[in-house]
């Protein structure tokens, strides 16, 4: 294939896991941290949102980068669940500024789809993948057992081979979504054998006399906002769900032979999902613990991935969703003051003694403004379902509140500190998030009907 892309070489990498594969994981990722707490420059640059957008392209997409980075402190390491939750629209068209931008996007994301499918082939299937060296890769857990990675290089692989499915005038997509038919052969059977190896250690969880699966009966399973270490969350169920699904639509595997695994066909088994996480009118965040107040027991993380969990087609789904999310939207502590800027929980839960030095708060009472956008996009999934105009106005707020911090703060935040202001801990100096602002800027032309910013002409404010 004729391409101005330098596609990646097939390297002869190698990836460690165990007991001392993580402790130098631990200690490269401690120096990564220390580094970007002591070492980290601040860039005055214009608070223009064009501005911002653009010097947060030329750094997450930079030809110097041999991967996806987030901008984030842990950037120096891979995390294939952010393909799934944040990295939703790196290709699509309207954030993309010219054709250079589209083949960096394109290049960048075709080497870490690959390094992980490599991953997954050397049966290396956790949250992390740190570098250790020329073609040396540590695979590690932190805190727990991923249910959410594979998902994540599902998410990465489909979102190359739809490359050229939105009107475009890059060549960089077609290239792009050829590239990705090749490593869907390639790396098919890889992917497929460790789909169904997650479904094989599904667990029975019996409640009032009915029998369910789930990923994390005995012990948690990590997805976005994993280090709540909690079991039985509904969040790492629907992973798991949406990674079967996702796996059929890409026809990794048969749902035949998923059906057979689980004892139900995918349909009957999200039916059981929203029926025990939503048994009481609303998605219970997580079956672990005593009973709390409806506020106490959601969790913004609920919204899901794109394309993922939730399709809304249908009426009890909808009328669960739109509980959950009154919850939510009525709790003044899930709320940074005067604004609609959500935080992930209205009371902080559990922490683990890293967390109570290094980021305290990280998973309950801050806000992921990524995680408001998927809030955002999944009001206007509602109304679109429902042929209603409820949340479009809520939605609206949301991304005009987020579009306001990344001006105030200089960039589009990783995290957003209770009191809104920059999260800043001993361990993030500041976490600006690059990568994930093109979501934002897809989310806002749905929301708002027109593009927050315009390339090759002068920027329109919406």
């Amino acid at each position: 294939m004729n391409s101005d892309i330098p596609f990646s070489p097939h390297d002869d990498n190698r990836f460690y896991q165990g007991v001392v594969a993580t402790w130098v994981a631990n200690a490269l990722q401690a120096v990564n941290f220390l580094g970007d707490r002591f070492l980290r420059q601040s860039h005055q640059i214009s608070t223009a949102i064009e501005d911002l957008y653009r010097h947060a392209m030329d750094s997450a997409f930079s030809a110097k980068e041999s991967f996806l980075v987030t901008g984030a402190p842990h950037a120096s390491a891979y995390y294939p669940r952010d393909f799934a939750w944040f990295y939703p629209d790196v290709l699509d068209p309207e954030t993309i500024m010219d054709s250079q931008d589209a083949i960096r996007r394109v290049r960048l994301l075709e080497k870490s789809v690959r390094l992980m499918l490599e991953a997954v082939r050397a049966d290396v299937v956790t949250t992390t993948i740190v570098p250790a060296g020329r073609a040396r890769y540590l695979g590690v857990n932190y805190f727990s057992r991923p249910s959410d990675t594979l998902l994540g290089i599902l998410a990465g692989l489909q979102q190359m081979i739809s490359a050229d499915q939105r009107p475009s005038s890059y060549l960089a997509m077609s290239q792009c979504a050829h590239a990705g038919r090749l490593l869907l052969v390639e790396y098919g059977v890889d992917l497929k054998r460790a789909i169904l190896q997650l479904a094989s250690e599904l667990e029975p969880f019996e409640d009032d006399g009915t029998r369910y699966l789930l990923c994390d009966v005995n012990r948690p399973r990590s997805a976005a906002t994993d280090t709540r270490a909690e079991r039985l969350r509904f969040v790492t169920n629907a992973c798991v769900y949406t990674t079967f699904l996702s796996g059929v639509q890409l026809g990794v595997v048969d749902e035949g032979e998923l059906t057979r695994l689980l004892g139900r066909d995918l349909a009957q088994y999200k039916r059981e999902l929203l029926r025990l996480f939503g048994k009481n009118g609303y998605v219970r965040h997580s079956l672990d613990g005593p009973a709390s107040p409806p506020a106490s027991s959601v969790a913004l993380d609920f919204v899901g991935v794109h394309q993922g969990f939730w399709n809304l087609d249908d009426a009890s789904e909808r009328a669960l969703f739109a509980a959950t999310t009154d919850l939510i939207i009525a709790e003044p502590r899930f709320r940074i003051p005067g604004t609609f800027h959500f935080l992930v929980s209205a009371e902080n839960p559990r922490n683990k003694m890293i967390h109570k030095i290094a980021a305290p708060a990280y998973q309950g009472r801050s806000s992921w403004p990524t995680f408001n956008v998927e809030f955002a996009d999944r009001m206007l999934d509602y109304d679109t379902h429902s042929g209603s105009d409820i949340y479009r106005t809520c939605a609206q707020r949301i991304l005009k509140d987020i579009r306001t911090a990344t001006e105030v703060h200089g960039g589009y935040q990783e995290l957003i500190s209770e009191q809104g202001l920059k999260y800043r801990t001993w361990a993030y100096k500041g976490a600006v998030a690059h990568s994930w602002f093109p979501r934002f800027l897809s989310v806002w032309r749905r929301a708002y009907g027109t593009p927050l910013l315009h390339w090759n002409e002068e920027s329109v404010d919406s």
